[in-house]
This record gives C-alpha cells, structure tokens and sequence, in this order.
C-alpha cells in the first residue's frame, strides 16, 4: 500500500511542477514515475503467492473470535472484566 501512495504522491508532484520530480519529462522518464506502482503488484503477487495475505488474514479473525469470546464470558458473569483467561475461577 506504501508503494501506491508513493506512486500517487510522485505523480502529483510532477502534474504540479513541483521539486525534481517536476523537472521530470513523461517520454523520457516514464519508468521512474511508474515503478511504484510496478513494484507494488510486484509485492502483492508475491505475498499472495507465499500466503503471507491468507496468514494476516486468518489472525485478524482469530483476534476477533477471541475478543468476541471474551467479551461473552463478560457478559455471562463466567470472568471478571479485564481478567486473563488463564485466571479463571478454582474449582
């Protein structure tokens, strides 16, 4: 996503005039100005590819499923509020 916003940042720069980048001419220095967003689909396919999205993915949603789970043990009165769950009542 960083690549993206650099792409778009080097891009209004140079439709501003603004800086080095304005100096920048579009048929000679074309792959400057575009290779981030070249190498941002370069870095999604590979983390595609590896998994590494499927993997950040999956975490988000247990994290989820935890808070959600605590959040109704809560609520049933089965923990205090703000207690670990390894904390529970000794029976």
């Amino acid at each position: 996503m960083w690549l993206v916003a650099v792409g778009v940042l080097v891009l209004v720069l140079n439709f501003a005039g603004v800086g080095a980048v304005g100096r920048l001419v579009w048929w000679e220095d074309a792959w400057i100005m575009l290779a981030p967003f070249g190498l941002a689909a370069l870095w999604w396919f590979i983390a595609d590819s590896t998994g590494h999205t499927q993997r950040k993915a999956m975490a988000k949603m247990d994290a989820r499923k935890e808070s959600r789970r605590v959040k109704n043990m809560e609520a049933l009165g089965l923990r205090k509020p703000g207690q670990k769950s390894g904390q529970g009542r000794k029976r």
